[in-house]
């Protein structure tokens, strides 16, 4: 079974933000830092859902295991309903996505077990900025 951890990092809400993406199995780790341009927080941490499932689908993982700090988007997930309706599009995406995979599995783990994704987002925040400042 493939494990996947993702996290969102936004500067400011809204603010310039990130998806980090760290999946390990198959004897591999990968570490993907993704910027998003500028959105919210709970935007970048369905979008970092979105992504992760996009490499999983592209690399060919079949059974996967998620694992977010972000209880809304775990909720969401299981519930499979989006309470703010802005999010029901990306809640949408991210079902579509996952019913293509022979198993999915969203487990919400606290921000202490998810450092390696946290660390990735804030990096592809980071990488914004610096783009931004240069001339």
């Amino acid at each position: 079974m493939i494990e996947v951890y993702i996290d969102g990092a936004t500067a400011g809400n809204p603010g310039l933000s990130g998806a980090g993406i760290f999946i390990k199995g198959n004897g591999q780790n990968l570490h993907y830092s993704i910027p998003l341009g500028t959105m919210t927080n709970h935007e970048a941490e369905y979008h970092a859902l979105i992504k992760g499932l996009e490499i999983c689908l592209e690399k060919n993982f079949s059974i996967v295991s998620f694992r977010t700090d972000s209880q809304l988007v775990d909720r969401a997930i299981e519930k499979e309903f989006a309470k703010n309706p802005d999010f029901a599009p990306l809640l949408g995406k991210a079902l579509e996505l996952s019913k293509q995979l022979d198993l999915f599995f969203m487990k919400w783990i606290p921000s202490s077990q998810n450092k390696v994704a946290d660390e990735l987002a804030r990096k592809a925040v980071a990488q914004q900025k610096a783009d931004r400042r240069e001339p």
